[in-house]
């Protein structure tokens, strides 16, 4: 793998994992999922990073709590918004 292919934004395992922790039993289907993940990772500025590892090690207890708040914040506003347009497109 080039180095280049290990650049990713930071914020994508989280807003996934939560997704999936808290999501897939709502009655969504998965390309609801996906369009609720892409939505709450637009609402949050991007952190590219090339290893999870080296933010984790590096990360205060204040700081992991701060990211967690707002993946769940975006990720909340998401859910909102799928369930909004999925209404909108049965009227």
């Amino acid at each position: 793998m080039s180095e280049l292919q290990s650049v990713h934004n930071y914020y994508e395992r989280p807003v996934f994992n939560h997704i999936q922790e808290n999501y897939l039993n709502v009655g969504l289907t998965e390309n609801q999922l996906a369009d609720m993940a892409c939505i709450a990772l637009n609402r949050i500025a991007p952190r590219y990073i090339r290893h999870d590892i080296d933010m984790s090690f590096y990360m205060s207890s204040e700081e992991y709590q701060e990211i967690q708040t707002r993946v769940e914040k975006a990720v909340k506003k998401a859910f909102k918004k799928v369930k909004k347009l999925d209404g909108l497109e049965r009227t």
